[in-house]
């Protein structure tokens, strides 16, 4: 960067209220969307008010260069890749300004997100109905850019349809705000003498002639087609008073609607809402043998009111297989079918419902096309949208370069042509050997079509083109629209000529020279677009660079595939409001560095740019995963399942290797051993530990929130209370035996859990064998002594590898230690069949209590009828690796114990994380997301329950509550 740019930026940067960065890792987090597309920018700001926009706009008219306007940064299209200042509102213009119950209208800022608004509109009986399969982390201000639809806007239409007004700054910082307009207040317009006034005029003169609205009719999409987004809306323009017999008002919100930022910068939008629908539902999720006979039953299934029609195909289906939290959403599907159209109904009343549900299989059923016709209601219906709307992820599992690429998934016929047009394409791909993949809004007539490419072969980028080419010849033979709601961006906007005539597109140009004569505004989107095939994340032909990694990373080919898999679809980006876990950190400080995609981002470019000999060996990598949690959330609800905990253990093993350790870190890693030597003089060390004196020096030394409790070590630990009391309560005639692995946590700071867990099993007849191990490595993970959790996974697998089998499971109580058998030992272990086999008959003692009490071998009679409500609460790794439901299960076996899971993420203290001074106050911001409210909350006489240490540590310290492990209530709960 050259010296003056950057000291007219750090000038800038001074007179922001909100922030503006230039580094090398802003910038490349910022360099791609979700889209294929890469471009450095010259700085990424984040905006708290209109003054910062206006500087932002100043600054951009005289340093020649552009602003780029960002929400969540989920769009396909590159429409938010750009080589000037990509300006984020996301962190700061969140606020929900107003609402009119009476009107049923809504005022927001750009950055507020989908359910969110929603979430705040149900007390008032109202929402917003477009619907995206990013709706818990798309903002409202991207769906305008986009004018974004999804699975409901056959029942509730597109966002054009719903937006009233916008308040925007112009290109020459002057404020505006659009709405509808009747005929005296468009002439009113047109006699100011200002940059608005202009904007009203050109608009008027450009289309006003006849012949010129005759050729948008002409040439534009067919109207009936209800998702078009090709270019700007002039054909939504002209059919307005102001220009035909129209009794419609003219509304420039028409215009900018779908002009993805290129136009105006928009600060305040008023929506029109909707009536809550109907809350009866029930979906048919009708299964075909191909996608021919699918097509065939669109229409048929339109007659029906139906609120959705998505459809799946064989590819999205295959996929949901490999994803742990989609495998649990894919449980209605029957066969192997290779589409799947889900057709929701809805009704005010259950006989109303089941009425609908009957005219709609009397009708479908003679079609013969559908060989499962599943109806689906409740919580199933939740699942199969979670299902459908994971597809975009899901397409980023394809391992190896070859990928789903976005570049004609957004075209949208009539349903008339629909069947016919997909025939057509479907030929068309097989001319190019392609199978596609096949999803999306079959109800709308748009489906998602994607070919499977690999954009790091330059052969493969000139396929890139000429299959967009082609696609775009074929959909205008319909007059179809090439973008349905994705927009045009960089991938499309190229072809817009040939979709809307030249004619057409020049008034386009002129349009957007009325608005931004500079072009400071987004500009290579929609007019004067950017090639299609330049500018792409991967350069073609570039060698993929082999790295080594002391974790084996081959199931993804290698590390640097593992974190390519993440496509941008930002779905770690979802709030607390919306459940899950990822990712923890972004939940609290809402920037883009610290989610799942951010730090994926960020290892792709540093690994694929780097010349260092070691290419780990960056502080920005280092910035980047400081506030990783390893929280494993990732794992399973990433669609793409970018494991980054994994990736963040092995950077700072490699980036260490360089840099050394520091003595911190040794102490938490070590932090096994030194309990061992501190639990022989236990009652010194916990004074010391617990004494403020004595307790504030130590945690000066190692760097420790001076807030935050110091863990007691206990008086006896595990192996020493189980090689005294080994088995004496043991009837020879026990169900099973069953080992016990006893993690380093249990073992010398929880050992009266072990002890419990202990006497539980044994009182419920089961044979319970310890044997000497090593720890399970989870702590040396967590600070990236990889070598060292090596050794530990080889030692662990040599020792249990024999013993362990269906008939003798591996169980344990910390789920963070055992975990790793089912986790990182298959990355680590050196004998991978036996970590296999062990991983496949290790089970948390919850998980295998469940197991038994289906078997009939444990029931409730063996408890007390006492009544007790609890609350629980479970560890990250337990929800990531395997279930929560079985912690409830087993809490709920004693018959009068009323059971709630705490809707909680993360705790917040994750390992040692927690105690370091820097992240302390992240991690209490955490904790206060849902868990601690919900523990204050909760009575006196309400029991709180964890399974994890450090669970039940942050608990204590956050909210002053006890919490128990499923396992000590459960051992209390014995007759």
């Amino acid at each position: 960067m050259k010296s003056k740019t950057l000291q007219a930026l750090k000038n800038l940067q001074a007179k922001l209220k909100g922030e503006l960065s230039f580094s090398t890792l802003t910038k490349a987090l910022y360099a791609t969307d979700a889209s294929v597309y890469r471009k450095l920018p010259l700085a990424v700001a984040l905006p708290k008010d209109e003054t910062d926009l206006k500087l932002l706009i100043e600054f951009a008219n005289t340093h020649n260069t552009s602003l780029i306007p960002r929400t969540a940064g989920t769009s396909l299209a590159g429409q938010c890749v750009g080589e000037g200042i990509v300006v984020d509102v996301s962190k700061y213009f969140r606020n929900i300004i107003a609402i009119d119950k009476g009107a049923k209208t809504v005022t927001v800022q750009p950055g507020v997100v989908r359910d969110e608004l929603n979430l705040y509109l149900k007390p008032f009986g109202l929402f917003f109905g477009p619907n995206t399969s990013t709706s818990n982390r798309c903002m409202i201000g991207g769906m305008v850019g986009n004018n974004s639809s999804g699975t409901t806007s056959i029942q509730y239409g597109v966002t054009r349809d719903k937006v009233r007004s916008l308040k925007t700054i112009l290109s020459d910082g002057s404020e505006a705000e659009f709405g509808s307009l009747t005929k005296a207040n468009f002439q009113e317009k047109l006699k100011l003498n200002n940059l608005e006034s202009h904007i009203y005029k050109t608009i008027y003169d450009t289309l006003a002639p006849e012949p010129v609205q005759q050729q948008i009719k002409k040439e534009f999409p067919k109207p009936e087609i209800h998702r078009r987004n090709t270019g700007y809306a002039i054909d939504a323009l002209i059919d307005s008073e102001i220009f035909s017999a129209s009794d419609r008002s003219f509304n420039m919100c028409q215009l900018l609607c779908g002009s993805e930022g290129t136009l105006a910068f928009t600060t305040e939008i008023t929506l029109q809402l909707d009536l809550l629908p109907p809350e009866k539902s029930a979906i048919i999720a009708l299964h075909f043998d191909s996608i021919a006979n699918c097509l065939k039953s669109v229409e048929t299934v339109m007659h029906h009111n139906l609120h959705t029609c998505e459809m799946m195909d064989a590819t999205i289906l295959n996929l949901t297989k490999h994803n742990k939290t989609q495998q649990e959403n894919r449980t209605f599907v029957e066969g192997d079918p290779e589409a799947i159209l889900m057709c929701e109904l809805k009704a005010e009343t259950e006989a109303l419902l089941t009425q609908d549900i009957t005219l709609f299989l009397s009708a479908i059923k003679p079609l013969n096309l559908a060989y499962a016709m599943p109806v689906l209601t409740g919580e199933a219906i939740d699942k199969a949208m979670e299902l459908r709307k994971a597809g975009l992820g899901l397409l980023g599992n394809i391992i190896g370069d070859k990928k789903a690429v976005a570049c004609i998934e957004d075209t949208a016929v009539t349903l008339e042509d629909l069947e016919t047009y997909i025939n057509e394409f479907t030929a068309l791909m097989a001319s190019y050997n392609q199978n596609a993949v096949y999803y999306a809004h079959a109800g709308a007539g748009e489906l998602h079509l994607r070919p499977i490419l690999d954009l790091k072969q330059a052969s493969d980028v000139q396929l890139f083109r000429k299959i967009t080419t082609d696609v775009a010849h074929l959909v205008k033979k319909y007059q179809g629209s090439m973008s349905g709601e994705h927009g045009d961006g960089i991938v499309r906007a190229e072809f817009i000529p040939l979709m809307i005539g030249d004619e057409n597109y020049n008034l386009l140009k002129q349009i957007k020279s009325a608005f931004d004569p500079e072009n400071i505004f987004n500009p290579g989107k929609i007019v004067d677009a950017y090639p299609m095939d330049e500018n792409l994340r991967y350069t073609p032909d570039r060698e993929t660079p082999e790295i080594e990694t002391l974790m084996d990373f081959t199931e993804s080919q290698g590390i640097l595939r593992a974190a390519e898999k993440c496509n941008g679809s930002g779905d770690c980006r979802k709030l607390p409001d919306f459940g899950g876990v990822m990712c923890p950190s972004y939940r609290a400080t809402r920037n883009e560095k610290d989610t799942t995609r951010g730090r994926a981002n960020a290892l792709r470019e540093v690994l694929t740019n780097s010349e260092k000999s070691n290419r780990f060996n960056h502080e920005e990598l280092k910035d980047v995963f400081d506030l990783c949690l390893s929280c494993k959330a990732c794992k399973s609800e990433c669609p793409s399942s970018v494991d980054i905990a994994t990736l963040k253990a092995e950077f700072q093993y490699q980036y260490q290797k360089e840099n050394g350790v520091p003595l911190r870190t040794k102490l938490f890693a070590y932090n096994n051993q030194m309990n061992a030597i501190a639990s022989h003089v236990p009652k010194l060390t916990n004074f010391m530990f617990s004494n403020k004196i004595t307790s504030t020096f130590i945690k000066k030394i190692g760097g420790i929130a001076p807030n935050r409790s110091l863990p007691l070590v206990s008086t006896k630990s595990l192996s020493k209370h189980y090689k005294k009391s080994n088995n004496k309560l043991v009837n020879k005639n026990y169900i099973k035996e069953v080992f016990l692995f006893n993690d380093e946590f249990t073992n010398h700071l929880d050992t009266e859990i072990g002890v419990d867990a202990l006497t539980l099993l044994k009182a419920l007849n089961y044979k319970v064998t310890m044997i000497s191990h090593s720890e399970s490595g989870r702590a040396m993970l967590s600070k990236g002594l990889v070598k060292d959790a090596k050794n530990k996974a080889n030692t662990n697998v040599s020792i249990f590898k024999s013993l362990i089998s269906v008939d003798r499971p591996l169980l344990g109580i910390e789920p963070s230690a055992l975990l790793t058998f089912k986790d990182e030992y298959l990355k680590l272990a050196d004998d991978k069949a036996a970590a296999k086999s062990i991983a496949e008959h290790t089970f948390l003692i919850e998980e295998f209590i469940q197991q038994e009490i289906a078997l009939g071998h444990i029931t409730s009679a063996q408890f007390t009828k006492a009544p007790k409500t609890i609350k629980f609460h479970g560890h990250c790794h337990q929800k990531a690796l395997a279930n929560q439901k079985s912690s409830f299960d087993i809490l709920n076996l004693p018959e009068h114990y009323k059971v709630t899971i705490i809707p909680s993420g993360c705790c917040g203290m994750a390992g040692s994380f927690g105690y370091e001074k820097e992240h302390y106050d992240i991690s209490m911001q955490i904790g206060e997301q849902t868990l601690f409210p919900a523990v204050r909350k909760a009575a006196e006489t309400t029991l709180i329950s964890a399974n994890g240490t450090s669970c039940r540590h942050q608990i204590k310290d956050g909210t002053g509550r006890v919490a128990k492990h499923p396992i000590t209530i459960l051992r209390e709960a014995l007759l």
